[in-house]
């Protein structure tokens, strides 16, 4: 039941009509949206949807919730479960960037707005995953792992840490933590957890990582400010502190009416706002803001020492086969670090020691591979990354019973015709991971950590998307 100070407060500030609107939303049974994986899903549709997400070119609905863990192709990336307003920072990021950027998602958990971005963002781009909380961290590398990008960071950092860096970014995606009105349809906890007083520190919480994070937005550089709250403490008001106390400028993003995206209640500045019983979807508000004055992308500076001298670097020590797993292996740096090699793209380089030396890094580029003892064994990263050699590993399609097998960490047995040693497993031909093959049996290497825990799965797959 909704908190009598909820219901005066949100009255007050929306109106009656609108608050009545919003009510019958929160009646409503929650949207269930998907979205494709453009860097994955290219000739693949969705089966059955009941729309698609108008403010997003990959988003779709769909009619009921199926059992998406039983679903091997979302375990290969080739879509992620995500809120349907949410996926509005992909038509932010393609109104207003235009060139190659490099991009912080600063408060990043699970992934959904940083899979968007690296679907979106001008090719050349570098973005930097954040998450602060170290177990929501390890979710958020899990998740930007399977989507393949290789132009791509995750740390585990505060807003603050990040003034440590010899460099600024040209986006900061800050959907900050916040009192979870938004969530109130689709999770009950949110609607006990709520009061005024966390209202309160929210919004003292939102100013904080804002004002934190300022410094390290270049001149002329975009903030894109969100929650997934509806009352103006921590929408509007704070969107209005940051314009007076520092010195942000309002950026408007055209919209079509038939969104039914609500605007600004409180003032004239451009905010959208995503109201259950309104638009499709969830509780969102978002705002973009400018900082003020003139300076150059970032990214050009920072790969301006590429080529020879780089190339230079390279150790000679990675094993030789990490290498020649990889697609235009010349093109990447290897490393080791602790047992594992890591391959980063040579044109940002100085983007990843900068942030090895100064961040929490939990990942860049590609994890090609581990080392135990003298095996040079391949990881998960290297199975569903667009780095792969697509001749590197022989693959072996399996069947769906199989492919949940693997994907619960059990023990399989490809057919006697499969070649020994490591073998690329599929489903419907998209990598899932690999296997050791010994022959009377196959050594599962999928991440333990990342397995299905449930083993009652369905007979057949859910079919949730098909090929066109």
């Amino acid at each position: 039941m909704l908190s009598e100070d909820f219901i005066q407060a949100t009255r007050s500030f929306m109106g009656e009509k609108l608050f009545r609107q919003l009510m019958q939303g929160l009646g409503d049974k929650p949207t269930v949206s998907i979205r494709l994986n453009p860097l994955k899903a290219g000739g693949w549709t969705v089966s059955g949807a009941d729309g698609e997400v108008p403010w997003c070119r990959e988003g779709y609905y769909l009619k009921e919730r199926p059992e998406f863990t039983f679903d091997p192709l979302l375990h290969a990336g080739l879509y992620y479960v995500q809120e349907a307003s949410s996926m509005f920072v992909s038509h932010v990021l393609r109104s207003l960037v235009s060139e190659p950027s490099l991009v912080l998602d600063l408060c990043a958990a699970p992934g959904g707005k940083s899979g968007v971005a690296l679907g979106v963002l001008p090719e050349g781009s570098v973005l930097l995953s954040n998450e602060p909380v170290r177990a929501r961290a390890n979710v958020l590398s899990e998740n930007i792992r399977k989507t393949g990008a290789v132009d791509v960071l995750v740390s585990n950092n505060y807003p603050k840490d990040f003034q440590r860096l010899n460099f600024q970014f040209d986006v900061v995606l800050a959907d900050v933590p916040c009192s979870g009105e938004g969530m109130f349809r689709k999770d009950e906890g949110a609607i006990a957890e709520w009061s005024a007083a966390h209202v309160d520190a929210c919004q003292a919480l939102q100013r904080s990582i804002v004002d934190d994070i300022w410094p390290c937005l270049r001149e002329g550089g975009l903030l894109v400010y969100s929650t997934c709250t509806f009352n103006r403490k921590e929408d509007e008001d704070n969107v209005d502190w940051i314009v007076e106390h520092l010195g942000a400028e309002r950026v408007a993003v055209k919209v079509e009416p038939d969104w039914l995206i609500t605007g600004n209640l409180t003032g004239d500045g451009p905010v959208y706002r995503f109201l259950p019983g309104q638009s499709r979807g969830e509780g969102l508000f978002l705002a973009v803001l400018r900082k003020p004055g003139c300076a150059a992308q970032v990214l050009p500076a920072l790969t301006r020492e590429k080529g020879k001298k780089n190339r230079s670097r390279q150790p000679n020590a990675v094993p030789k086969e990490c290498k020649l797993w990889m697609s235009d292996a010349d093109h990447y740096t290897f490393g080791q670090h602790g047992d594992r090699i890591v391959a980063v793209p040579i044109r940002w380089q100085a983007v990843y020691e900068e942030a090895a030396r100064k961040l929490s890094l939990l990942q860049a580029g590609v994890t090609v591979a581990s080392l135990k003892g003298h095996a040079v064994i391949p990881d998960e990263s290297l199975a569903l990354s667009a780095g792969l050699r697509a001749d590197a590993f022989p693959r072996f399609d399996l069947t769906y019973g199989d492919a949940m097998s693997y994907l619960s960490r059990q023990p399989i047995v490809l057919s006697p015709s499969a070649p020994r040693g490591f073998v690329l497993v599929s489903f419907e031909q998209v990598p899932l991971g690999f296997v050791n093959n010994l022959g009377t049996r196959a050594n599962n290497l999928f991440p333990n950590e990342w397995k299905v825990r449930s083993q009652k799965w369905p007979a057949s797959s859910p079919c949730i998307l098909r090929r066109q």
